[in-house]
């Protein structure tokens, strides 16, 4: 009766922590998810509208540019959300913090559905654009660290990478949503309509996906690992303060680290779209069908990227991925410049494969940097700081780059951002 009943017991504590391993899993996924769609939702309206609608009359090239400025706007803004959602994710819980950026980025983009035209209202117009752009960085900004933590800190012993793996899916998830969307409006909509009002559409229904988040989040509890820090001492009264004080070396490499990941996605993405749509003619909707098809090489390497970091180490994994990205960088520009789908299509492909390589460790190499404590803020910080140099700017210096040198030096940018971050991971496996 005993060995019956210590079975019973150990069966039942074993279904628990599975069902508490999935729903983690999938508030990671689906809020990430969430998170990025409404992110690209914006990058592809930026590369398709947005600069006619928000932007004075001028070359079309000026207005992309300008559209593209206020895609950046929101890299400038994650740091700072990095900053105050670290602060509170390390010292009064994960949960909480993860249930504030949701909303605060979910509202900042339900209210750019209903933002009038700079037709209608002047500068006020992409003023506004800007502020609501601004809030979306912001929230995004403490999004991603806390569902990484949220995974790697409930994964079971030498599981880390591949439950770290599940927040960066949320990335061709929110994807494949947001361009899917966007062609299912152009395959029903003429581009009168889809440009008078249709655009607005992926916006709207940001808040069915919001909503769906926020149930899911609410249901969950706090991390182990951070109840257990919170229990052995206090945490530190400015997180940010104490990062700067003692870790300021481990962000700053971590920073580095991450630079690849957002020069190969964004201009993979937003500067593809743009580049294929208005330079080289082909039609938008063959464009995303491409895209969306690329994106799932995306997908395939983040999942090999965490089974392989697990194996391995994360760093190692993100070594490689880098190591593979410089020469695909010193071609991408000539495929892009054939003019032809399939080269097209295979070197998205080959990108965003190799995306999967320097993006999917990320969610176990950065929290590992930082003690339990700072890691809300070290690892928010140091991702979104990277943001800005390898994302921020990469939409905007491909396309002057195309403009004024020609597309074939546009992957160059991928290339000195791997670099960049190689330098990054040798510095923090040397510290190791």
């Amino acid at each position: 009766m005993t060995m019956k009943g210590a079975g019973t017991k150990d069966m039942t504590g074993g279904m628990g922590a599975m069902w508490l391993h999935k729903r983690v899993l999938a508030a990671s996924l689906i809020g990430t998810a969430v998170e990025f769609y409404d992110f690209y939702i914006y990058a592809t309206a930026a590369s398709l509208v947005f600069g006619p609608l928000f932007f004075p009359a001028s070359s079309p090239s000026a207005q992309l540019l300008a559209a593209y400025g206020s895609l950046a706007l929101a890299f400038f803004a994650r740091p700072l959300g990095a900053a105050v959602f670290g602060h509170y994710g390390d010292r009064i819980g994960r949960k909480a913090t993860l249930v504030t950026s949701l909303m605060l980025m979910g509202g900042s983009t339900l209210a750019i559905a209903f933002l009038p035209t700079y037709q209608s209202i002047g500068w006020w117009a992409p003023f506004i654009l800007c502020v609501l752009r601004f809030g979306q960085g912001l929230g995004l900004g403490g999004e991603w660290g806390g569902a990484a933590l949220l995974a790697v800190e409930n994964a079971p012993p030498g599981w880390r990478a591949r439950f770290g793996m599940f927040p960066q899916l949320g990335a061709p998830v929110g994807f494949i949503a947001a361009n899917g969307m966007f062609l299912l409006l152009g395959a029903v909509l003429s581009d009168a309509e889809f440009l008078a009002w249709g655009w607005r559409i992926p916006f709207l229904a940001s808040a069915l996906l919001v909503i769906l988040g926020l149930w899911i989040r609410l249901k969950l509890t706090e991390t182990p690992e951070f109840s257990a820090a919170q229990a052995e001492a206090p945490p530190p009264a400015v997180p940010l303060a104490t990062l700067f004080a003692h870790h300021l070396g481990a962000a700053i490499a971590g920073t580095f680290a991450v630079v690849a990941c957002f020069a190969v996605f964004y201009i993979a993405t937003a500067f593809a779209l743009g580049y294929g749509t208005k330079t080289l003619k082909i039609d938008r909707e063959i464009f995303l069908g491409l895209q969306l098809g690329a994106i799932l090489f995306m997908a395939g390497g983040i999942v090999l990227a965490g089974w392989w970091a697990d194996r391995t180490t994360p760093t190692r994994v993100l070594v490689w991925g880098c190591i593979g990205t410089i020469p695909m960088g010193m071609v991408f520009g000539l495929a892009m410049g054939t003019g032809a789908l399939l080269p097209i299509f295979l070197i998205l492909s080959v990108a965003l494969f190799l995306m999967g390589f320097v993006y999917g460790p990320l969610g176990a190499y950065l929290p590992a940097l930082f003690p339990t404590q700072l890691r809300y803020t070290g690892a928010s910080f140091s991702f979104n700081l990277g943001g800005i140099i390898g994302g921020a700017l990469a939409p905007i210096a491909a396309t002057w780059l195309s403009a004024v040198q020609g597309v074939a030096l546009v992957g160059l940018y991928m290339s000195v951002a791997a670099a960049l971050s190689l330098a990054g991971l040798w510095f923090t496996s040397r510290a190791g």
